[in-house]
């Protein structure tokens, strides 16, 4: 197996041996449409973000995942929400079997232009009609539809 599979609420998935702290920002622009990759691994289009190093805060990680992926220089504003799901598994092709923990940052552009990286074959800002029409993980979709409602507190689950 190469890249990635998600399975989501699915019995047939495998069982997860890590458990990885990630995070990824809902970066929209003056019209409301979303900052979005096409990732490379999956052809899902997908918010950008990553996992954590060491020695660096998880704001501090997502800063550096969308400069890397979308060229773009990002300010943390807020958070959407907090998605660790045990339900939602990652498999990887080296054989890693991840759950899902995911912390969504609300942020906004402060610099940069947009680039494909090496992770995507496309980035942009998309409505959210043409997200109704493209690829895109059940999992993201439910970040995408908290971020439609305005919560006011974020989402924790």
């Amino acid at each position: 197996m190469s890249g990635r599979r998600d399975y989501y609420r699915d019995p047939a998935a495998p069982k997860a041996n890590s458990l990885v702290p990630g995070g990824s920002a809902l970066v929209t622009d003056a019209e409301g449409r979303i900052l979005m990759q096409c990732r490379g691994d999956s052809g899902n289009w997908s918010l950008p973000g990553g996992v954590m190093e060491i020695g660096e805060t998880l704001e501090q990680c997502v800063i550096r995942e969308t400069k890397e992926e979308t060229g773009l220089d990002i300010e943390i504003t807020g958070l959407l929400g907090i998605y660790t799901d045990p339900q939602h598994i990652i498999e990887y092709g080296d054989g890693e079997i991840r759950q899902e923990f995911a912390i969504v940052f609300h942020g906004q552009v402060i610099g940069g232009q947009i680039k494909v990286s090496n992770e995507s074959t496309a980035v942009q800002f998309l409505s959210p009609d043409e997200l109704a029409e493209l690829p895109v993980h059940p999992t993201v979709r439910l970040r995408l539809q908290h971020h439609a409602e305005r919560r006011p507190q974020p989402y924790l689950g």
